[in-house]
């Protein structure tokens, strides 16, 4: 059986979880793998066959999406011809983490796709949502990339399709200790506004990870460090806490490790705030920007906030074989010759 296995590389998380789902796959075909998107600090260790230039949201300096350099980036016609010409039809199954050249070459081809992805958890009925309603962001989420079926990842599983996190192998087998820093990731913000901020803390040692910044620097009780994937897990594994931006698998990392977690969900950015409504349920500190406003927030979190130890079981292989089970052929024929996918 080929699957093809589409994956969004804007921003980390998708990767991050692909790096256990891609194994899994491999049990049960030859599996391809796209990834199209631009904005993506990490690698993946496996062989990425189809790598495209995407649709992505560019990541701004001041909290949000800039919305300016997203538009001037983006190659719609590039998209179009992509999404035309990608040959779909190769392929007996398709397994979509919000990937949109794949998702909609299924559609134009009437080809089923299934949603293996947080964002499709965000969509559900029961899913946590912010006080303020955006039919604009709901609209994206699920448009972007469309699917015949959905699986998806929260916090907390609220539903037969909704799963608690992947959490990364690499996660799961280092130790958790309290050496007393406070991990740092903040993508929407530039390195000048985290170190003016965070100054302002005496009483806590920051090692934020840039997205803007190569070269490490030391500025009083902030630690500027570039981004690296082992760097990062032994920073937060080891960490009293972690402040982040209010994406998805970064807080439930920084809460299976036990960690006390605060998120600040980016600007104009539906699915952040949705995620941000059920970090808090979990009990996250939840601030909307990282601004003077919200010094006493920050101080109370760092004196009074409390560790949340999340348990999330590793059910990575019973999704995966549950979604070849009800959605792949039970034989495929390639070559003249019948593969059993194992189920």
């Amino acid at each position: 059986m080929k699957i093809l296995f589409a994956i969004q590389g804007t921003g980390n998380g998708h990767l991050s979880r692909a790096r256990d789902v891609y194994p899994e796959l491999t049990k049960y075909g030859d599996v391809d793998v796209l990834i199209s998107g631009i904005q993506a600090d990490v690698t993946v260790p496996f062989p990425v066959k189809y790598r495209y230039y995407g649709m992505s949201f560019i990541f701004g300096k001041h909290g949000g999406v800039d919305l300016v350099d997203t538009a001037k980036r983006l190659k719609l016609f590039r998209l179009m011809k992509d999404i035309r010409e990608f040959p779909i039809r190769d392929y007996d199954l398709v397994i979509n983490d919000f990937e949109p050249v794949s998702a909609w070459a299924c559609k134009l081809n009437r080809i089923p796709c299934i949603s293996l992805s947080h964002q499709c958890a965000v969509l559900h009925p029961a899913a946590p949502q912010p006080p303020a309603s955006d039919p604009m962001g709901k609209a994206v989420l699920r448009y972007y990339a469309p699917v015949t079926d959905a699986y998806g990842f929260h916090f907390k599983s609220f539903g037969d399709k909704i799963f608690t996190p992947v959490i990364r192998k690499e996660i799961r087998e280092i130790k958790p200790e309290n050496k007393g820093h406070y991990t740092v990731y903040l993508p929407a913000y530039d390195d000048a506004a985290i170190v003016k901020h965070l100054s302002k803390f005496s009483q806590a040692r920051w090692e934020v990870f840039s997205k803007h910044n190569a070269n490490p620097f030391e500025s009083g009780n902030v630690l500027i460090r570039k981004i690296d994937n082992r760097a990062f897990i032994e920073s937060m594994a080891s960490s009293a806490g972690v402040l982040c931006g209010a994406g998805f698998e970064g807080p439930a990392e920084a809460m299976y490790l036990g960690k006390k977690v605060m998120v600040v969900p980016m600007l104009i950015q539906y699915e952040q705030h949705c995620n941000a409504a059920g970090a808090a349920a979990m009990g996250a500190t939840v601030i909307n920007t990282l601004s003077e406003k919200y010094y006493p927030a920050i101080n109370q979190w760092l004196d009074k906030g409390e560790p949340i130890k999340a348990d999330y079981p590793d059910l990575t292989e019973h999704i995966v074989r549950h979604i070849i089970s009800k959605h792949a052929p039970a034989f495929s024929t390639h070559g003249g010759q019948a593969v059993s996918v194992g189920i």
